[in-house]
């Protein structure tokens, strides 16, 4: 029997509890299987193919060092797991959980099927802090903190190999997408450690204070996230690394402490969100409130939808955060959550189709998180307040002098820091003094966002109001809202 570790989205080998349960076995084969249908799906885009073939060749290099190497084969997984079981006759499959799409469910019911029949083990791993099943979130805190402090995976001593042949010239498959003008954040684990050694080193210094504006997010933020999703990291490893910076700060004074305190926040929300999606996957589709059910799904406009997701809705701090992420494939969470809400409440779109185009947009793209935050940010949970983001208020906050807005909106750049957060409300004349007439060089916003806001929160009030939905709220809360943490 051979050990066979399927890799999926944890491609390192430290801290990896399948490659080192295999190892400890047997004869093991190190596998990544391209999936050509998974690149058909809506949610797929070319610089998330880009990150990933970099996160493979650093895989491949780390088996390297260890003595093996990475088969990679391109074809459906089971058809790949049969050729394997019918060439060695017996084999033991070695994972991580995988909290994805209704695509990566399916395929993985099927594999266990598959199993089940051919009497071929099947050896998964908890990757998170992410629990199946779970009734519901009364102790999660405490599982998550437990999880997060075992002692990270070693490999064993002594191992053996299996070789195989990959798929000839797998380095030059690559999906039929369209292949965009973006700034590709680099894959693979060297990039993520020297990314995460940066941030708790140096550039986090003032994460708290600096990750809300877009300007100063891109180096205060961990940028980490990316290397999350495919797994080049290990999550666990990065917490235990923050609390370990945490206790050096302890006694410095200065930001640290705050700053460490407010990041270790966002891991614990990181498997937050997946959980919930682990435990609801049908909110990849469907309203996890069922009593919003009809609030917008009538009332989809392609044009609002095109202006939107070109940054051409004539708000210029909308339009420059779109082209920003357009452009580079990163946004910080404040930003997106003010994409997502003004399409919800602004625009009045419901949040399916904008789902699918920030999830192709962001190269660090995790179904489980966000799918929930598009609920979240779109009021249709049931259980978290309705947010909807004052654009101009934004642009004030976040980008007083308009710095940002000129660099991503450069119909803009001639407009003076008065005038830039609303060019529409420019004198004619002053238009043609700064070089910029509306409608024309730059759109007239494309709603008024003042009473679309009203008119958002009165359908919204409406929504929430009757007996049913209050009730359904308590419910969804049991199974999914967040408790105290110790």
């Amino acid at each position: 029997m051979i050990e066979v570790v399927w890799f999926k989205r944890d491609l390192r080998t430290h801290d990896h509890a399948a490659l080192a349960g295999a190892l400890d076995r047997g004869p093991t084969l190190a596998l990544y299987i391209i999936e050509p249908e998974l690149w058909t799906q809506p949610d797929r885009s070319w610089r998330q193919w880009a990150f990933l073939k970099d996160c493979l060749k650093s895989l491949d290099a780390e088996l390297r060092e260890q003595g093996g190497e990475l088969c990679v084969r391109v074809g459906d997984a089971l058809e790949v797991f049969e050729s394997l079981r019918q060439r060695y006759g017996s084999l033991r499959i070695h994972a991580h959980e995988e909290t994805g799409t209704r695509w990566t469910d399916l395929r993985d019911i099927a594999l266990r099927r598959w199993c089940r029949e051919q009497q071929v083990p099947l050896i998964e791993h908890r990757q998170f802090g992410v629990f199946r099943p779970l009734k519901d979130r009364n102790g999660w805190a405490g599982h998550w903190k437990r999880q997060m402090m075992q002692p990270l995976v070693t490999l064993p001593e002594h191992f053996e190999w299996q070789q195989e042949q990959a798929t000839t010239g797998w380095e030059d498959w690559s999906p039929e997408l369209e292949q965009e003008d973006c700034a590709v954040q680099p894959g693979g684990t060297d990039h993520g450690r020297r990314l995460m050694r940066s941030f708790l080193e140096s550039r986090g210094e003032s994460y708290h204070r600096e990750l809300s504006s877009p300007e100063t997010a891109e180096d205060s933020c961990s940028r980490l996230s990316a290397h999350l999703s495919l797994g080049s990291l290990s999550l666990r490893e990065l917490a235990q690394r923050t609390w370990r910076a945490q206790q050096g700060a302890r006694g410095r004074g200065g930001t640290w402490p705050r700053a460490l305190k407010a990041f270790e926040g966002r891991l614990h929300w990181h498997c937050h969100f997946i959980q919930k999606f682990e435990s609801e996957p049908r909110i990849e589709f469907e309203n996890l409130a069922r009593s919003t059910d009809g609030l917008r799904e009538d009332e989809f406009d392609p044009d609002r939808f095109e202006a939107w997701r070109h940054g051409l809705t004539g708000y210029p701090f909308v339009d420059a955060c779109m082209r920003y992420l357009n452009a580079t494939g990163w946004l910080n969470f404040r930003m997106r959550a003010m994409l997502a809400a003004f399409s919800a409440y602004h625009l009045w779109q419901h949040w399916r189709q904008p789902a699918l185009h920030l999830a192709r947009c962001f190269t660090d793209y995790e179904a489980g998180i966000h799918f929930s935050q598009m609920q979240m940010q779109s009021g249709t949970t049931g259980i978290n307040s309705v947010r909807i983001y004052n654009p101009v208020k934004q642009s004030m906050e976040h980008d007083p002098n308009g710095d940002f807005i000129r660099r991503w909106v450069p119909e803009l750049e001639g407009v003076s820091a008065q005038w830039i957060h609303e060019p529409w409300r420019m004198p004619a004349s002053m238009q043609v003094a700064q070089g910029c007439r509306i409608p024309g060089n730059y759109p007239a916003p494309i709603v008024d966002h003042i009473a679309a806001a009203r008119t958002a929160r009165r359908r919204m009030a409406k929504v929430r109001a009757p007996e049913e939905a209050f009730r359904e709220s308590k419910d969804i809360f049991r199974r999914h809202g967040s408790r105290r943490r110790r």
